[in-house]
């Protein structure tokens, strides 16, 4: 004798009923991608970023060299910066004092809601299912490099997941990248130095510090200018409705995006011979 299955669970049939494949005209089917969890901390991200990155360079225009170690060189800097226009800083024209307080604001606010977002992903299984590679994926990686140098991007059902070199790229992002900002920032601070000055040492020196900040950055400005350019690239507005509305547009077998999408009409089965 078999045990009895549970009776349906009604408000999970609802949300995966809410959230269930829409087959729409012309072989196209509008699939879930991003939940509310995701956009969110997504366009925080975005205000928190461009805040950061503009408070930045008012704080590198203050002195624009770079060096290595922990004294600063002033006769043979490592890097000098030019000069930036004062659109491109907040505040606008150069402000030290001010530029640091917008910086350290959002810099919490870009920290906190990283962190809501990391444990949201692993908690839902999201960064389980959505970003770790998987063994095959890892041994198609080449091929996909091939795919991405012809700029041959998937518009069908294979849009559905993002590609190994896209999950690469974001986990880079998140378990690299994005820490190695925190911490270099961190070790410049003071405060922080008080209490948790070995860091300092293992990163060389503050001025070291200041340099791996820098490049941090730069890395972070290349995932931007990058990432923009393939939304653009493979469809502006199917991008833009995914991550306001959750909803992406999935389009018929053998399409491919770019600026002028190749769709493959659908086959009718009673056509064939």
């Amino acid at each position: 004798m078999t045990a009895a299955e549970p009776p349906p669970d009604p408000v999970v049939d609802a949300r995966l009923s809410r959230h269930a494949d829409r087959p729409l005209h012309d072989g196209r089917v509008a699939v879930w991608r991003h939940p509310a969890a995701v956009r969110i901390t997504h366009w925080l991200n975005v205000v928190a970023v461009v805040v950061l990155l503009m408070s930045g360079l008012n704080i590198l225009a203050a002195h624009p060299h770079l060096y290595w170690g922990i004294r600063s060189t002033f006769a043979d800097p490592w890097l000098s910066t030019p000069t930036v226009p004062d659109w491109l800083l907040i505040p606008q024209g150069r402000n030290l004092a001010e530029a640091r307080n917008w910086h350290f604001l959002f810099a919490w606010i870009f920290v906190a809601n990283g962190l809501v977002y990391l444990v949201w992903a692993v908690v839902s299984g999201r960064f389980r299912r959505r970003l770790w590679p998987t063994g095959a994926e890892l041994r198609g990686f080449w091929p996909s490099v091939k795919e991405h140098a012809r700029f041959h991007f998937p518009a069908d059902d294979h849009a559905r997941a993002y590609n190994v070199i896209q999950k690469l790229t974001y986990l880079a992002m998140v378990l690299v990248i994005l820490p190695l900002m925190l911490i270099t920032g961190l070790s410049m601070s003071p405060a922080f130095n008080a209490v948790g000055g070995l860091l300092l040492e293992l990163l060389g020196g503050r001025q070291s510090a200041r340099t791996l900040h820098f490049i941090s950055a730069g890395l972070i400005v290349g995932f931007i200018v990058v990432h923009v350019g393939l939304v653009i690239w493979t469809g502006f507005l199917n991008n833009m409705r995914a991550m306001i509305t959750g909803w992406f547009v999935i389009q018929p077998p053998g399409s491919t995006a770019g600026p002028r999408l190749r769709r493959k009409p659908p086959t009718d089965a009673g056509d064939a011979p």
